[in-house]
This record gives structure tokens, C-alpha cells and sequence, in this order.
């Protein structure tokens, strides 16, 4: 690679197991010093069995970085494309050495995820600042605020739009449209603009649409301490109770599929719709959609210009 090369972008996401095997590694990463039960990585492993035995977030997110990286070259601009994980490789720490090697100046980095705070995704930002002290002579600036773009919600409308096409016309004043987003732990949150920007970029998107809508949350860890909620699965029971015919799940917390997707929603939730006599679908998640990665090459051509 050429190091007259000065500008890149950086895609962070969270990372996965790429085997069956590296599921027990992955977890511990994850759990950090926290003792790991014998029976929470064998659960954990099932649920990666049924979707596969892999997670698709690295290859979906280094697939993005490779449009981004089409998308700026039509325009004109060569800017490096980079990926990094927090808890599977390639690692935040590595790839930024990887990006000071390769004589890169300043950056412009993009959590995936349209929802960032200190509680959802601080850990991404300690990773790049503890990565830049040990290499230091280079600047990497945050991209955020995106939740409420006028292309991300375009995006997203098309896709709430296409999936009630798809339900019987007879079903669809009986739908209930769930807006899914990661649970995290309640005191975590304390002071945190996690949920504001979740119901602001939520009231963006129906304001256009005449839909029964919930914001739900999935996915919530362990121990004792409450969690965020609404819980999705108990929102879809709901639904059911209310007479609702069918449910729409925009996962609109997740821009590319990994578990939390393909076997949280796709067969956790669909069997607890299912099982109460309702309509399944969800809408799919952008991976590397055209629209998705215009939206993407736009806000960091606007930052690195």
C-alpha cells in the first residue's frame, strides 16, 4: 500500500466467532475475567449450530468497508478502507497500528451502530483512544448522529414499506410494526441518551407512516440487575393478546445480521409469534445494501473533507 496514502475510513463493529470452536474463546473475550460456566459457552454454541456454526458480521462489515471504499473511488476519492473488532479479529488495537504502519494521518471512524452512547458503545471509543496511545501521530474522528439522517430513515421507511406488502392485505390494519433495539443493563443508563435517540430517530420514521408500532427490547445478558425493556418476546405476546394478526420487526438497533439477528429474532421471536397464532416477518438488515453504504460514503466523505 502506498503510504502517500493519508486518509482512511474505519469501520467498528463488535465481532463474532468465525468457527464452532472459537465460540468458547469468543465469550471469554466478551465475559472479560468474569468466571464462564461450562453450559453458557455449550448454549452459546447452539445457537451458533443453528445459524450456521458462524457469525457473518466480520465478512458483512469488511464487505461494507469494500463498497464504501467503490462507492468514494467513483467520486474521485481514495480514502483506505479498515475494520475493526472489539472482541474478534481483526482487533480495534491491531488494526489501528495496522493503519499508522501503513503511514495513515487521520481517519474517520464509524460504530456500527446507529445508536451511540457511553452505555451502548463507549467501549468502542476506549479501544481507538487506548490504541492511539500506544501508537499516538494519527487522528481518528467518530462519525455519530446518524440515527436521525434523512437517508437513514429513507432507508428504513422502504424497508417497513416493503414488508407490509408482503403481509395479506387483509392482515395489515391488524400488524403491529416492532422496532427491536439491544437491551443493556438499567443502571447503566443513568444520565445516558441511549433511549432518546432511540424514540427521537422512532418518531422520525412512523410521523410518515399510519402504523400500530412498539419499541421493544432483545437480547439482554445475565445476572440480577433489571434490564431495558420492554422485552421483545413479551411485546409479540402482547401483540397476540390484542388480537393483532401479525408482526412486522424492524431491527432497527442492528445494521447487519450476526446472532443477535439471524437467532434472537429470526427463531427466538418468530417461534413466540408463531406458537400465539401470529404472522412472522422482518424486515431485512442493511449489510451492504446500496442505499445503506450511500449513506455511509456520504458521512465520511463529509468528515475527512
Amino acid at each position: 500500500m502506498s503510504v502517500l496514502v493519508k486518509k482512511a475510513f474505519l469501520l467498528l463493529a463488535f465481532g463474532g466467532a468465525a468457527s464452532l470452536s472459537d465460540v468458547g474463546p469468543f465469550v471469554k473475550r466478551i465475559l472479560g475475567k468474569r468466571p464462564v460456566a461450562d453450559e453458557f459457552i455449550k448454549k452459546a454454541e447452539d445457537r451458533y449450530r443453528l445459524i450456521g456454526g458462524i457469525s457473518p458480521l466480520v465478512g458483512i462489515t469488511k464487505d461494507q468497508a469494500q463498497a464504501i471504499r467503490g462507492a468514494l473511488a467513483r467520486q474521485g476519492l481514495t480514502y483506505m478502507p479498515y475494520v475493526g473488532m472489539r472482541f474478534s479479529e481483526p482487533f480495534i488495537k491491531d488494526t489501528v497500528r495496522d493503519m499508522k504502519n501503513h503511514g495513515i494521518e487521520r481517519a474517520a471512524a464509524v460504530i456500527m451502530s446507529p445508536f451511540t452512547s457511553p452505555a451502548a458503545t463507549g467501549g468502542y471509543v476506549k479501544d481507538i483512544e487506548d490504541a492511539l496511545a500506544e501508537c499516538g501521530g494519527m487522528a481518528i474522528d467518530f462519525i455519530e448522529g446518524w440515527h436521525v439522517d434523512r437517508l437513514f430513515i429513507e432507508a428504513v421507511l422502504r424497508r417497513i414499506k416493503h414488508g407490509l406488502k408482503s403481509l395479506p392485505q387483509n392482515d395489515l390494519e391488524k400488524t403491529t410494526v416492532i422496532f427491536s433495539f439491544h437491551s443493556l443493563p438499567v443502571d447503566a443508563l443513568r444520565g445516558d441518551p441511549y433511549e432518546d435517540k432511540i424514540r427521537r430517530s422512532v418518531q422520525e420514521i412512523v410521523k410518515s407512516l399510519d402504523i400500530d408500532y412498539k419499541i421493544a427490547y432483545q437480547s439482554k445478558g445475565g445476572g440480577g440487575m433489571p434490564w431495558l425493556g420492554p422485552d421483545a418476546g413479551a411485546v409479540i405476546a402482547g401483540a397476540a393478546d390484542e388480537g393483532r394478526k401479525a408482526v412486522l420487526v424492524v431491527p432497527l438497533g442492528f445494521t447487519s445480521d450476526h446472532v443477535e439477528t439471524l437467532y434472537d429474532i429470526d427463531i427466538v421471536l418468530k417461534e413466540i409469534a408463531e406458537a400465539r397464532g401470529l404472522m412472522f416477518k422482518r424486515t431485512p438488515s442493511f449489510n451492504a445494501s446500496e442505499d445503506f453504504i450511500s449513506l455511509l460514503s456520504g458521512l465520511i466523505k463529509s468528515k475527512l473533507a
